[in-house]
């Protein structure tokens, strides 16, 4: 019986040679490409791979089914970001976005997003509308279909598209401003397929873990503080870095570390982008964040005088917004933030470059413009606990959350619980909680903010020793 597959919050994801095989590719994407079909006239998809095992293997067979179907294609050659192929779709007039890649999750796994023609992670409705007419079976002779040959007669074509992007850099930054300002940058890749533009850019930058790694040296690349020891250590053993930027696998997360190698979360990250977007370049538009995003966005959107909305977790009901309406900015917890200007997609390098233009234009430290934004929403800290649980005890607390069963987390009384997406126990207004189930992983999410990491840390030890019980 064929394996039955579903796209999670951002895409489809499976282990390689398990589920994520040749054949189910080929399910996946001509079930793509019936879609294009139907929906677009003259459809074109532009596809490219990250840099995980096998990507030009699965690549390959994905442009050859493609093909079969009297698509066009223009792809990457050799590995590119999501944001390239995203770019690559506007730039390109293509009616879809296809990359190979599991993004974050470990090195066993490789993945399939969709992306739209206006640049961002196609919308919930239309994944569904894929999904649902993935085929048990595909029969293609696979031998008997020439890339070349599409080349040749134009059916098929190899773009340049990280090229492309680092165009798009340079005509949208100021990047002399950087280079002069005497920051002392560094930036960690995570083997990922980011690892060429800050070389290509900003070739002053201390670069870690850019070269070609397939297995990313055993380790998950998601740009989260127990990931990045190496760069933590790097910026303190160094002791001259002011800022330091690390992206995930497919480059579309952030990263970020102070000059004294201290991880600043995608909440703080976020406040930071607003105020400079706001204060210093004059842009307005609604912000739109995801549900496990700290409430403090929705303080700076009102000192600013705008409007805010809050969202299920998952980009692709940001990029939804992003497209529909006027969005100055939209982020997620996870380290995923678009901003107006570029693509309605998440972007790790965009980003940080956006905060060093910041601090490069203002003379100020990464520290010192934190503190610009905590005079305005007040000072706070932030942790995710990741609790790798058995399915049967995650299914247990999730049933209790849905009961109402948790009014207290030791002496954490509950006033309020928000449930747009996940669970969000709000103790006053410095102070809250979230449980949520991974969309694509085998983990029970705890997240929690207070006014100090210590206290933040109490909190999620309580909530563990609660919710485990």
């Amino acid at each position: 019986m064929a394996t039955k597959i579903k796209f999670g919050t951002d895409g489809w994801r499976a282990i390689i040679a398990e589920e994520f095989t040749v054949d189910n590719v080929i399910r996946v994407a001509s079930a793509t490409g019936v879609w294009v079909k139907k929906n677009f006239e003259n459809p074109s998809i532009v596809i490219g791979h990250d840099c995980r095992f096998a990507g030009e293997l699965f690549l390959g067979a994905a442009v050859k089914v493609y093909l079969s179907q009297g698509i066009k294609v223009k792809f990457a050659k050799g590995f590119v970001s999501t944001p390239m192929v995203s770019l690559g779709a506007v730039q390109l007039g293509c009616s879809l976005g296809v990359v190979l890649t599991a993004s974050h999750n470990p090195p066993s796994y490789n993945g399939y997003k969709l992306k739209g023609h206006f640049g961002g992670p196609l919308s919930p409705e239309q994944v569904q509308e894929i999904e649902d007419i993935i085929p048990d079976t595909f029969e293609i002779n696979l031998d008997s279909i020439s890339i070349e040959e599409a080349i040749q007669n134009g059916q098929a074509e190899i773009v340049d598209l990280e090229t492309r992007y680092v165009k798009h850099i340079e005509a949208n930054f100021d990047l002399e401003a950087i280079k002069n300002s005497g920051l002392n940058l560094a930036y960690d890749a995570m083997y990922g397929a980011g690892q060429n533009v800050l070389r290509r850019i900003l070739p002053a930058t201390h670069l870690l873990h850019c070269d070609y790694n397939p297995s990313f040296h055993g380790q998950a690349p998601e740009p989260i503080e127990k990931n990045l020891k190496e760069l933590e250590n790097f910026i303190k053993s160094n002791g001259t870095i002011d800022c330091a930027l690390a992206t995930d696998g497919d480059a579309d997360r952030i990263g970020l570390y102070n000059g004294k190698g201290e991880f600043v979360d995608s909440h703080h990250i976020i406040l930071l982008l607003m105020h400079y977007l706001v204060k210093y370049k004059g842009l307005t538009g609604k912000v739109v964040t995801a549900f496990s995003a700290t409430p403090r966005v929705g303080v700076l959107a009102d000192h600013y005088k705008l409007e805010s909305e809050i969202v299920k977790i998952g980009f692709k009901y940001i990029a939804t917004k992003m497209v529909e309406e006027d969005v100055l900015i939209g982020g997620e917890e996870s380290g995923g933030i678009a901003v107006k200007g570029h693509i309605p997609e998440r972007d790790g390098i965009w980003m940080g470059l956006i905060i060093w233009e910041f601090m490069a234009k203002s003379g100020k430290s990464l520290d010192d413009l934190i503190k610009e934004v905590y005079d305005i929403v007040g000072g706070f800290k932030f942790e995710r606990n990741d609790l790798h649980i058995t399915e049967d005890l995650k299914q247990s607390i999730i049933a209790n959350c849905k009961e109402g069963n948790y009014k207290s987390f030791g002496p954490y009384n509950v006033k309020e619980v928000g449930t747009i997406d996940g669970f969000k126990y709000f103790f006053d207004e410095n102070r809250w909680m979230m449980i949520r189930p991974s969309g694509t992983e085998p983990v029970l999410r705890t997240y929690a903010e207070a006014p100090t990491i210590e206290e933040v840390r109490e909190i999620l030890k309580y909530t563990e020793e609660t919710i485990c019980k």
